[in-house]
């Protein structure tokens, strides 16, 4: 089974790598300049221009691929197709939809695919927001809760295998508010577990249906690369029993709140908020944690409990051309309940990323990350909020 997953992935890949490059080399010849003709010249020539195509209501994709390591995943290989366009490319105040393909493998046997995006509809007037992801890779787990988290000597190797669909359907309200339902399905397993204990007898495998609502007020300028503005999401869900959670039965709370603020020329102060909060019988891998997002100094999902609180500071600097840089720094906490933060529990971190503008309003991200006894290196699409 594993090795008909693995070779699914590849040949996924590979076609999605081949589609959009075999697009850009069947260009008519009158519309690349002699002096780019030829498949790298043609790439150069295209990535060059990549910033600089007018939105259509047709997608226009373009292939991103490199390497990238991460203390997760290892040495890898990741393919981004990301397309941008608009339901009413007339409106020039009307934000971007946008939709990336995604493809990864590394070397600790990691692997996935997924698809993601926002679809804004003409006038702004409705928008949906989907994503499907499914990866499977070696990684750790730490048990729950600070105490067992902190603790080096309960990290147990396991295999994570997940896929997880989202999706809201949002009406406006008024200016910048909007509001719908959501859902969140995903079946999550861990196999080939080295010691179960960390666990604490929760169940290895299940499947997680929620529903509920999405409270959205959005004033940021664009949807990727924000320059001013502010955002606040309140996401409500609920996982009763009688809808197929057959041995859970939970909810969850999450908050985002980002303010975007110019400050000089080609500098950007983005200040972010983000909370969860759940209750009931919460299953592990529904659990908050911290790593990743905002909190890149952390090896993902290490730090997890019922609740879990983080904040940031970054500051983005246009550099020269396309390039950019950012730097950040932040703290974080997870918690049982609110009594159980203490100063001592707080994690700290920070940390410095390049920056490439490949479209107009979406850039390249490369981030390290530095944690409390911890690090992390990414690779990533838009930015981290």
């Amino acid at each position: 089974m594993q090795q008909q997953h693995t070779r699914f992935v590849y040949i996924l890949l590979i076609l999605l790598l081949i589609k959009p490059l075999s697009m850009a080399a069947s260009e008519p010849a009158d519309s690349v300049p002699q002096q780019h003709k030829g498949i790298i010249g043609r790439l150069i020539h295209y990535f060059d221009q990549s910033n600089k195509r007018k939105l259509t209501t047709r997608p226009n994709f373009t292939p991103l691929g490199g390497p990238h390591y991460s203390s997760e995943k290892g040495l890898g290989l990741g393919i981004v197709i990301a397309g941008d366009y608009s339901t009413c490319p007339t409106d020039t105040l009307l934000p971007a939809s946008n939709i990336s393909l995604k493809g990864d493998i590394a070397t600790k046997g990691y692997y996935s695919v997924g698809i993601d995006g926002v679809h804004v509809y003409p006038f702004n007037s409705r928008r949906v927001n989907y994503s499907l992801d499914f990866q499977s890779f070696s990684t750790y787990f730490w048990g729950i809760g600070y105490t067992w988290n902190n603790d080096n000597a309960n990290k147990t190797k396991y295999n994570l295998f997940d896929l997880t669909l989202t999706g809201d359907y949002e009406w406006r309200l008024a200016p910048g508010l909007y509001l719908g339902p959501a859902v969140e399905l995903s079946y999550t397993s861990a196999g080939s577990i080295a010691d179960p204990t960390p666990w604490q007898g929760e169940n290895h495998r299940y499947f997680s249906a929620e529903v509920g609502g999405r409270l959205q007020y959005d004033l940021r300028d664009n949807l990727t690369y924000p320059h001013s503005g502010v955002l606040f999401e309140l996401i409500q869900l609920f996982a009763p029993r009688f809808i197929g959670n057959r041995n859970h039965d939970f909810a969850s709370t999450e908050i985002n709140f980002n303010i975007y603020s110019p400050l000089w020329a080609g500098a950007i102060l983005a200040s972010h908020f983000h909370s969860e909060w759940t209750y009931g019988n919460t299953p592990w891998g529904k659990l908050p944690f911290l790593g990743g997002g905002a909190m890149r100094g952390y090896y993902e999902g290490r730090y997890r409990d019922k609740c879990a609180s983080d904040m940031a500071v970054e500051l983005r600097q246009h550099i020269y051309r396309r390039s950019g840089i950012a730097v950040w720094g932040g703290v974080g906490s997870i918690y049982h309940k609110l009594s159980d933060i203490r100063f001592d529990r707080l994690l700290p971190e920070y940390g410095i990323g390049y920056r490439w503008e490949f479209k107009k309003n979406a850039n390249v991200r490369v981030d390290i990350g530095f944690g409390k006894h911890s690090s992390g290196f990414m690779f990533g699409l838009n930015e981290a909020f």
